[in-house]
Order: C-alpha cells, then structure tokens, then sequence
C-alpha cells in the first residue's frame, strides 16, 4: 500500500496504463502538417512552375542557363536547344539545363 502511494504522488499512473495512444501521435501529425505547408509545398510548386517554363521555352526567347549563360534560343529540335551567345556563336544545351528565362533587358546577344 504504501509503494502503490508513492508511485501515486510521483505522478505516475497505478494502473500501468500509457494514456490515450492517439495523444502521442498529434505532436507528430501537427510537425508534418507544419512541414507540408512550409517546405514540400512551395518546393513542388516551384517545380511545377520550372517544368511549365521548359515546356513552353520557342524560339528566340532570352534564357540563362544553369552555368550562368544568357543566351537567345535559335533553334530547338527535341531536348536539344541551339543557343546563340554572340554574333554568329552558337553553342548546344539540353533543355533540362535551363534555369530559366533571362530579363528581357538582359539581352546579352544583340539584335539587328
């Protein structure tokens, strides 16, 4: 009797029960909800985004590339894209390769 006090005022339960199981879950829940929203979120959003402006990318639109290229696309057959990067230089990329679109008034080729 008197173990089964002390253990009582310890705070721990007589019975040996853990609780309600789903209690221990909603810390866990609320972490992923949180790590849903401010991270997986905005980055598949983003992707998504990115896959749009590849598929999308026509000829002569302004582009740089993820070596830090601005370029003009010349030509675009497939995956692959003829870049021009100066007068009469031209160089090959894969579309996979492209960061994104460039700022028109970066226009690094000059146009006649």
């Amino acid at each position: 009797m008197l173990l089964e006090t002390m253990i009582f005022a310890m705070g721990a339960d007589p019975e040996g029960g853990a609780g309600n199981p789903l209690a221990a879950f909603v810390p866990l829940i609320l972490m992923f909800a949180i790590f849903y929203f401010l991270l997986i979120r905005p980055q598949q959003k983003k992707a998504k985004e990115h896959r749009n402006v590849l598929a999308n990318l026509k000829r002569g639109d302004n582009v740089l590339t993820n070596g830090g290229v601005y370029a003009r696309i010349s030509d675009i057959q497939n995956d692959v894209l003829t870049l021009e990067v100066g007068d009469k230089t031209t160089i090959k990329a894969n579309r996979n390769y492209i960061a994104g679109l460039a700022d028109p008034n970066q226009d690094a080729v000059k146009r006649e």
